[in-house]
C-alpha cells in the first residue's frame, strides 16, 4: 500500500513511499503510473538521513 509522505505539500513536492519484504518503493503521487523507485533497506535509510541533513538540497 502506498502512503504519501507527511512532508507533501500541494506545490511540486509529492512523495510516496510502500515496503514490500525486499524493498522500500519511491514515486510521485502526482503521477503514480509514471513508475518507481525501489531501494532496500539500508540505501532507503542512507537517502532519509542525507534528506534530513539537506545535504540533498539542490
Amino acid at each position: 500500500m502506498w502512503r504519501k509522505s507527511s512532508r507533501s505539500n500541494s506545490e511540486q513536492e509529492c512523495v510516496e513511499v510502500a515496503q514490500s519484504s525486499t524493498a522500500i518503493g519511491i514515486r510521485d503521487s502526482k503521477n503514480p503510473e509514471g513508475g518507481h523507485l525501489a531501494l532496500d533497506l539500508p540505501t532507503f535509510t542512507r537517502l532519509l538521513t542525507h534528506a534530513k541533513a539537506g545535504t540533498l538540497d539542490l
